[in-house]
């Protein structure tokens, strides 16, 4: 769960009631990725600022209880993980851009968790959305393997139902900048990520 240091200096903090419009320009269908990397807050956060992403989504998946909450999901008793389901336009952007952005943002090595977040909850995982994608998805993660002198904890399987989270989690990190700063800073992600990628760190996302 979140530290308790970082929820006493979130609630320290105002809340900000900015709106967020995520409507982008496409030129045909979009197809959906769904990835696990930890406090999904950031995966929104990062996953937006890709050209070719035309929204993102927070949520739960991979558990065996129906409508989760956020309590029940981070109590690590209901099998999900915080995940984000993105829709994005394959004429502009690749899946597997995606995938790389998504390796360059999050530390797959760590089993336990991310960053200041414990748990299977936390963890990351990649869920794919067809045959396709399973077959990229599992080419990308031997290839970021070769890369690392670590195993990749992060598990590639088929996307099961996926659950909303509660609205309040939707585009947090822009209704409320300053909590969610001080949330992103505190947590060391940014930090970790630069010390396990170096400047290939957040490749693809164009503001942070």
């Amino acid at each position: 769960m979140r530290t308790a240091l970082l929820a006493a200096l979130l609630c320290m903090l105002p809340l900000a009631a900015t709106a967020k419009d995520t409507a982008t320009d496409t030129s045909g269908p979009t197809e959906t990725a769904i990835f696990a990397g930890g406090c999904f807050w950031c995966v929104e956060s990062d996953f937006d600022a890709v050209p070719g992403v035309v929204s993102t989504v927070s949520g739960y998946i991979g558990g065996h209880v129906d409508n989760p909450t956020y309590r029940q999901v981070v109590s690590e008793t209901s099998g999900h993980r915080e995940a984000v389901k993105i829709e994005f336009d394959p004429a502009k952007v690749s899946y597997d851009k995606l995938l790389d952005v998504f390796w360059h943002s999050v530390d797959p090595t760590d089993a336990g968790g991310q960053f200041c977040d414990r748990g299977e909850s936390y963890t990351t995982a990649i869920f794919t959305t067809s045959v396709e994608q399973a077959a990229v998805a599992s080419a990308s993660k031997e290839k970021i393997a070769s890369k690392v002198d670590k195993p990749i904890a992060t598990l590639v399987e088929a996307a099961a139902m996926f659950w909303p989270a509660e609205d309040y989690h939707q585009d947090y990190y822009e209704r409320n900048p300053v909590r969610y700063k001080v949330y992103r800073l505190g947590c060391r992600r940014d930090a970790r990520v630069r010390d396990l990628w170096g400047e290939a760190a957040h490749r693809g996302i164009e503001a942070h």
